[in-house]
């Protein structure tokens, strides 16, 4: 299989989104040039963008559906459950921990840190802050991802334990740029 583009990626989970929506619409089918329209490209893209994973429609029928959005879960891992690391208990920390939206999609934080003396060892949606300090020698928890939710200032060094724990993937809410080795994703949300 030929690599896969970060932006064939993205649009494979705008992809799985309209199919969420047109699911709840009660619709059983729908059309390349209907996922298209609703994301703003051409249909040639949509049917490309599919046939890296295989033939998913029918000509002059368009997609199942139901089938395309579990073919869709499958390819971008949501069919199984995610370990996530959380650094960062502050407001942003603080959202994410409530956002019931991650178990829902298959991800589970199992473990929280912070720097902040006052929020450590304090319960934050059923976990207890630990010490950002105590990461690198507590192992990920069997988590693969971690989420950095920490001031500017720290996050290339929360992005450096991260990785010396072991984590294969970091989600950064900082918005500065990060390095990482090659072997771990890395994707920045800017909130700006």
């Amino acid at each position: 299989m030929p690599r896969i583009s970060e932006s064939t990626v993205r649009r494979l989970s705008h992809y799985y989104r309209v199919l969420e929506e047109v699911q709840a619409e009660g619709k059983r089918m729908i059309s390349s040039h209907r996922l298209a329209e609703r994301e703003g490209i051409t249909s040639a893209q949509v049917r490309k963008d599919l046939s890296y994973f295989g033939s998913f429609g029918r000509r002059g029928l368009g997609y199942n559906v139901e089938h395309l959005r579990g073919e869709i879960r499958s390819i971008l891992g949501l069919d199984r459950r995610w370990r996530v690391l959380l650094v960062g208990a502050g407001h942003i920390g603080s959202a994410l921990l409530a956002y019931r939206g991650f178990a829902a999609q298959g991800f589970d934080i199992v473990a929280v840190y912070d720097r902040d003396p006052s929020r450590i060892g304090q319960r934050n949606a059923g976990l207890v802050v630990q010490d950002i300090a105590d990461l690198p020698g507590a192992g990920t928890h069997g988590a693969e991802i971690g989420v950095i939710a920490t001031p500017i200032k720290s996050a290339q060094e929360v992005a450096d334990s991260l990785v010396a724990a072991g984590v294969r993937g970091i989600l950064n809410f900082a918005p500065r740029k990060l390095f990482v080795p090659a072997h771990v994703a890395l994707r920045t949300v800017d909130m700006t």
